[in-house]
């Protein structure tokens, strides 16, 4: 059938229910659509809120976690900053207290170069009187020879020339003569006081100077667990010795001896420091200049106490009392001080109870005796780092603290230096002797044997034309060379004979000494 058979066949209610289902679907299809598209926005929507309060949530947890790092950083810096402030701080400190240090050293000098220079002007002064002196008596000789000579024209009669010649006979033998009375004179002296003022003078220069004669007083030896901790104490490029020394004060020697570090300084008080000190570090390892400038001064403060309790413990021993504060320490600094091996501190007590006994016996005051004897060689404490002899510094320093007459002649006069005005004075001075020669007290074979080898060579150079001398064979030998062009072959001789006839008269020796003399002629000449 055909289509338009069909649509006549339909009724025209049928189209029209046909066309209305067409627009309801047209129109369902279309709301359906909307809906849809509708609850896709609404959805798209929501996904993109919920992202966008993520993305908050991350920033400003970003942003938090920034402002806390920051925080910290912050701190951070300010702690470095503090530290390296305080650092700077602490480097200052230590070279304002350098440069003080410094500056005290330099005042120290400059005193001594001071009183050298005080010194030197009246050494000058007393020369210019001298030579005033000796102009005047020379124009006295000259105006007695004048007067003497027109008085033998007169009245012998005789000649310029005659009068001349007897003149000068006359005034040789009496010059001879009294050349002849003062050489005796001197020789006299020289012999009652020369063993004497020889031994105070050798045993002064000792104990005041480091030299090798004296190496036994004045160096301490370290023990050292092994090499690796001997090249700790020097240090990279020798940075820890240098500052060892330069916080002590000290020479210290480090050679190829195992297990053993030398301490050399003369005085002893530094010296004890160092070894305490360097024992010390090597005991605690750290080895470096901030810790040694720590420990010489920790130890410093220990050996001042120790130095003041050992002066208490002197006075209480020695009961004198009533003692200045700067009078005990200077003790108690002798106790690390020595005399030919004996310590100056035991000493001065011996000498206090020796003097305290003579004055009992004279019925003489014994407590200023003991004081005497107490405080008689206290000069010795200071006596490296003071110029002039130990009893006048001694004496210099009780008169400022206010110590009787009594004591001040006799730490001054104990070696006879000034006239004793009170009877204490040769008390301290027997007591001194009686403790220094009592058995036992003193080693004196190595300053004997020095003083012997010094004293021949001395004797040989005394001589002129002489250029060198030196003692070999342990002294019992010495070789003396001489200038050629002044003494000949017979001159070599008679000198020769002389020097051991010196050495004959004026020393004193086991078996003989066999004086060698050698004269040597040289001629030099250039080929060119």
């Amino acid at each position: 059938m055909g289509l338009p058979a069909i649509l006549g066949a339909l009724s025209m209610t049928d189209v029209a229910v046909g066309v209305l289902v067409f627009v309801v679907g047209v129109a369902g299809g279309y709301g359906l659509l909307s809906y849809l598209g509708k609850r896709r926005r609404t959805a798209a929507q929501l996904e993109a809120e919920r992202i966008v309060g993520e993305a908050t949530s991350k920033a400003e947890l970003i942003i938090k976690t920034a402002e806390v790092e920051a925080g910290q950083r912050r701190l951070k810096e300010e702690e470095e900053f503090k530290r390296q402030k305080a650092e700077q701080e602490q480097e200052l400190k230590e070279t304002e207290r350098r440069l003080e240090k410094r500056a005290d050293n330099l005042d120290k000098k400059l005193d001594v170069l001071s009183t050298k220079e005080r010194a030197m002007e009246e050494g000058v002064q007393r020369l210019k009187e001298r030579e005033a002196q000796l102009t005047e008596q020379k124009q006295e000789i000259d105006g007695i020879l004048k007067q003497e000579r027109e008085q033998l024209l007169r009245i012998s009669g005789m000649s310029l020339d005659e009068a001349k010649s007897t003149l000068l006979r006359q005034i040789r033998t009496e010059v001879e003569q009294d050349a002849a009375e003062m050489v005796d004179k001197v020789l006299s002296e020289a012999k009652e006081s020369a063993h004497t003022k020889s031994r105070e003078i050798v045993v002064t220069a000792i104990q005041r100077y480091a030299s090798e004669h004296g190496s036994a007083a004045t160096v301490s030896t370290v023990d050292i667990p092994s090499d690796d901790m001997k090249g700790r104490v020097i240090g990279r490029e020798g940075r820890n010795i240098r500052a060892f020394e330069k916080a002590t004060g000290v020479d210290v020697i480090v050679d190829d001896t195992p297990g053993v570090v030398v301490v050399s300084a003369f005085d002893p008080v530094r010296r004890e420091i160092a070894r305490q000190s360097l024992e010390m570090l090597i005991q605690d390892g750290r080895i470096h200049p901030t810790r040694i400038e720590e420990v010489v001064a920790e130890i410093g403060a220990q050996v001042a106490q120790e130095i003041t309790e050992r002066g208490k413990k002197a006075a209480i021993e020695a009961n004198v009392g009533g003692l200045q504060r700067k009078l005990i320490d200077l003790l108690g600094r002798l106790s690390y001080r020595t005399s030919y091996g004996q310590n100056v501190l035991r000493h001065s007590i011996e000498v206090a109870y020796l003097c305290q006994v003579m004055a009992d016996e004279l019925g003489l005051d014994g407590a200023l005796a003991r004081r005497c004897g107490l405080l008689h060689d206290i000069g010795k404490a200071v006596d490296h780092e003071v110029e002039g002899g130990h009893p006048q510094i001694g004496a210099d320093i009780c008169r400022r603290f206010k110590e009787p007459p009594e004591v001040l002649n006799a730490i001054a006069g104990h070696h006879g230096d000034i006239e004793a005005t009170s009877p204490y004075t040769p008390l301290v001075a027997a007591a001194d002797a009686v403790s220094a020669s009592r058995p036992g007290s003193r080693r004196e074979s190595l300053e004997r044997y020095i003083k012997r080898l010094e004293q021949l060579e001395g004797i040989a150079t005394s001589f002129p034309g002489i250029k060198q001398a030196y003692a070999v064979q342990a002294g019992r030998e010495v070789r003396v060379i001489v200038d050629a062009n002044r003494i000949n072959d017979s001159a070599a001789a008679k000198a020769a004979y002389d020097i051991a006839k010196r050495i004959e008269s004026e020393m004193t020796y086991p078996g003989e000494v066999k004086v060698t003399l050698i004269r040597e002629v040289r001629a030099t000449e250039y080929a060119r």
